[in-house]
């Protein structure tokens, strides 16, 4: 058995890609996007059709939505085009991502949110295969706890502080995606130093965030996201879910050595811990006293931006011919 069926057996494995032919080969249960998938995808010649699509859709429904542009309802639309082909592939849920420059505005990433999911339940796909990505800012984690109360669960991205664990989970939402890569990423270039598969920064922070949510019953599903390497994969085998790039799922299905499971709800029970309640400035202070955290998060907001501005411009430009 390779690791990537072994996995299966724990975890929930879930495709990082917007490329039909990578969910197709390895059959995931769920399937995430974000900006920068989109824009690759969006790309390739075999995907034209959907951004065409995107275009004349929003050109013919426009009138249907206030204060909103025709390119940014052309984008949407382009996402939820990618959205309703990948759930012909995979059996569960496809997260789509809210524009990201909403993220210091929770009014606005509601109404982003509800306009998705009204989209795509006009292409007859229902709310429980969708969840809806939201940075994990203050705001977006308020907007988040009053959109699942309205019946639309939400993926909180962008994770990477215990501060904005713990207020996602408090918030109720479904589901966060707390990012391993990335804070290996900052830990090397600042401290200067290398890290062992087991001492790799990122991996013992997602399994600080899995044990705290067990050993409290939060019901908020963790999902590790942006992996540099199997290794940090393996270490974080048993966590609920686990988002891996078309890249690693490769490296996984060609792996046939025997895994051991490293996380479990039993051994997390039996932790001391002691849980914290968070309001505004209690989150504020503590996400602010993490500067890897606080850098991260506000550089992965950017990099999503240039790249939702890079499909926009592609938009304007077929608007323009």
């Amino acid at each position: 058995m390779n690791k990537l069926d072994q996995l299966k057996q724990h975890t929930i494995v879930v495709a990082d890609s917007g490329d039909f032919h990578s969910i197709a080969q390895f059959k995931p249960q769920d399937c995430t996007t974000n900006p920068s998938l989109i824009l690759q995808a969006s790309q390739k010649e075999e995907y034209v059709h959907l951004v065409d699509n995107g275009i004349i859709w929003a050109k013919e429904n426009l009138a249907k939505y206030s204060a909103i542009s025709l390119v940014e309802l052309a984008c949407e639309k382009v996402a939820t085009n990618f959205v309703t082909e990948l759930l012909q592939l995979v059996p569960g849920r496809v997260s789509i991502e809210v524009d990201v420059t909403a993220s210091f505005d929770k009014q606005r990433t509601k109404a982003i949110a509800k306009r998705l999911i009204s989209i795509l339940e006009q292409e007859n796909i229902p709310r429980n295969r969708i969840l809806i990505k939201i940075a994990t800012t203050w705001e977006g984690i308020c907007a988040a706890k009053e959109l699942e109360e309205e019946g639309i669960n939400c993926n909180l991205t962008l994770l990477f502080s215990k501060a904005q664990a713990i207020a996602c989970a408090q918030a109720k939402v479904f589901l966060v995606s707390p990012f391993v890569g990335r804070i290996l990423d900052w830990y090397k270039k600042n401290e200067n130093k290398e890290y062992t598969q087991q001492t790799d920064p990122g991996v013992v922070s997602v399994k600080d965030i899995y044990n705290y949510y067990k050993r409290f019953d939060y019901k908020t599903i963790v999902m590790g996201a942006s992996f540099r390497n199997i290794g940090e994969i393996e270490e974080l085998y048993g966590i609920d879910r686990l988002t891996i790039s078309p890249k690693l799922l490769t490296e996984l299905e060609q792996d046939t050595k025997p895994m051991a499971v490293k996380l479990t709800v039993e051994k997390a029970k039996a932790l001391a811990m002691e849980d914290i309640i968070f309001d505004e400035a209690t989150f504020r202070w503590e996400h602010n006293q993490d500067a890897m955290a606080v850098q991260n998060l506000a550089q992965g907001i950017r990099n999503f931006a240039i790249d939702l501005a890079r499909l926009q411009a592609i938009i304007k430009e077929k608007l323009a011919q």
